[in-house]
């Protein structure tokens, strides 16, 4: 599991603008950069704070890297999950950024890579499907990230058995102010809080917060993306029921959010579509079915195998996409036909 520094925590600026924000859904690839033809040698939290500047100086909202990694292996949050990048022309929306903070010839550390492997992963895990491994040339004309970390990347990011550091000063963070939370983020019902948390859900819960006498922390009031202050001001009021330490991080726990809503709110389950049957997939088929599939296809990260669509005819990028997803999937690897059957179809769309 990666521990993220928080924006607040490594002192960032406050946004010049407001990035938009982007579903996880959106996310199909994953970035790699590092910092240009110098070497780093800077350190801790003066890393983002560098880069912040230098983002700032160009007129952009902030820092443009949804992540940045040092040497140390410490993570710190930029753009985050949920908000659109600036790393890469055409791919803020679809790319998650992360730079390593290298230059030219320097070498990335294992601890580095072992923590940008593990944003990858939990990225995955995020989006409920598998993101394209990318250096920053693969969607712009550059040479970044550097020969080392593209030979990395296309070797598949291997990590090793590095285990990431704990946090810097044992947990507490520095140089921000806020708590730093001993969870990121929970997901409770299928519904997400914490860092990176986007919905109603969030607006409510901080409505909530204020109803009880827990909304200093706010300055224009609750909003559906989480924020500093709903961090600050839940943890003022797990702190109100007695609650101490890692119990009391602003992050919510079941008890405390039944507390404070008198029910646990719970995410709307879409039904799965049935399968329509094998007779609608395959060469010479035309209709919306096989739309439907490509496009859950693209959605699951398996996207590069089509140069344009998807769309309703059958074509071999629909084969090979689908071939691609059952090799991926050891159950299904007896029958990586490219034709979708019922397994295949409830994986797929599960």
């Amino acid at each position: 599991m990666v521990t993220i520094i928080s924006r607040s925590q490594w002192g960032a600026e406050p946004w010049n603008g407001s990035p938009s924000h982007i579903d996880l859904s959106q996310r199909t690839e994953f970035f790699v950069h590092y910092d240009g033809a110098t070497h780093i040698t800077r350190t801790g939290n003066d890393i983002p704070k560098a880069i912040e500047r230098e983002h700032l100086n160009k007129g952009w909202a902030g820092i443009g890297y949804n992540f940045v990694v040092d040497q140390a292996g410490n993570a710190y949050e930029g753009r985050g999950w949920n908000l659109q990048g600036a790393h890469c022309p055409d791919h803020n929306i679809s790319g998650i950024g992360v730079q390593i903070a290298i230059g030219g010839d320097q070498e990335p550390s294992a601890a580095a890579l072992a923590t940008c492997r593990a944003l990858y992963d939990l990225a995955c895990e995020k989006t409920g499907h598998k993101l394209a491994k990318k250096g920053h040339k693969d969607g712009f004309a550059t040479d970044c990230p550097g020969k080392i970390l593209y030979a990395w990347v296309k070797a598949g990011m291997p990590a090793g058995d590095h285990v990431e550091p704990p946090h810097p000063g044992g947990g507490t963070g520095s140089g921000g102010g806020a708590t730093t939370p001993a969870r990121y983020q929970v997901t409770i019902n299928g519904l997400v809080y914490g860092y990176g948390a986007h919905g109603d859900h969030v607006t409510k819960l901080g409505q909530a917060l204020v109803h009880k006498g827990f909304g200093k922390h706010y300055k224009s009031g609750p909003g559906p993306d989480w924020s500093d202050a709903d961090t600050l001001n839940y943890a003022d009021y797990q702190h109100s029921l007695g609650l101490t330490g890692s119990d009391a991080d602003g992050v919510p726990g079941e008890t405390s959010l039944k507390k404070l809503l008198g029910t646990l709110p719970s995410k709307a389950v879409k039904p799965r579509p049935p399968f329509p049957g094998a007779s609608f997939f395959g060469p010479g088929k035309n209709n919306a079915h096989v739309t439907q599939l490509g496009q859950q296809l693209v959605k699951k990260g398996y996207g590069d195998h089509y140069s344009k669509g998807p769309g309703p005819k059958w074509t071999d990028s629909d084969r090979q996409a689908v071939r691609a997803f059952q090799l991926d999937h050891a159950e299904l690897r007896g029958d990586a036909d490219g034709i979708p059957g019922p397994k295949t179809w409830a994986l797929l769309f599960s």
